[in-house]
């Protein structure tokens, strides 16, 4: 699994291509045409970006990274409340693009596609973290879940005290909201561009 999940990690960017090829060319399985549909999928779309941008906005440029140098730890922002949030906002992001297809059987068959390709990358960068930073990655994820925050009060408010922590402020002064959108320029772009097509494509 780690194996297959630094090869993965190392080519995640072309991966999702065939997703992309699909949502854009496919017209098998298509709901009726709903202006309620679109909107709920770009909604879910923006949602995965908005997680995107503030992750970003903590981690850095490092998020782009295909080597192994994954940058420092971070446990504040979003990754006080879940340690990949990078990856549920990508999921959230092609779910809600599929939907804006009116593909509603291509939804789940993306989010567990891409589910079990970010568990295998996960696998590889928690080995690689706890190699790096051993004792502190340990308690950052014995305090943080994996994918889903956990709902005890004795957790709640720890994730309130680090998703404004000091170690926030000073994730969000060495990375701005400027830095934020020039990392994720490509992402943006590619949303732009998906959509445009996916506009055109409904039009046919």
């Amino acid at each position: 699994m780690t194996h297959l999940g630094g090869w993965l990690f190392h080519h995640r960017t072309i991966i999702p291509l065939p997703l992309a090829i699909a949502v854009l060319l496919l017209r098998i399985g298509e709901a009726p045409p709903s202006k309620w549909l679109i909107a709920s999928g770009i909604g879910l779309t923006l949602t995965g970006e908005a997680i995107r941008l503030w992750a970003v906005h903590h981690i850095g440029a490092i998020s782009r990274t295909r080597s192994d140098r994954l940058g420092p730890l971070i446990a504040a922002g979003p990754f006080a409340v879940v340690r990949n949030p990078l990856y549920l906002g990508n999921i959230a992001l092609w779910a809600g693009f599929a939907m804006a297809a009116r593909l509603l059987w291509l939804v789940p068959v993306i989010v567990v596609l891409l589910a079990v390709e970010y568990h295998a990358i996960v696998r590889w960068e928690e080995q690689v973290l706890e190699a790096r930073y051993g004792d502190e990655y340990r308690a950052y994820a014995a305090r943080v879940p994996r994918w889903w925050p956990t709902f005890n009060r004795g957790a709640r408010r720890t994730r309130r005290e680090n998703v404004f922590s000091a170690n926030s402020a000073n994730s969000a002064v060495a990375f701005s909201w400027r830095e934020t959108l020039f990392s994720e320029r490509g992402t943006l772009i590619a949303i732009a561009a998906g959509f445009f097509l996916l506009w055109l494509k409904l039009r046919t």
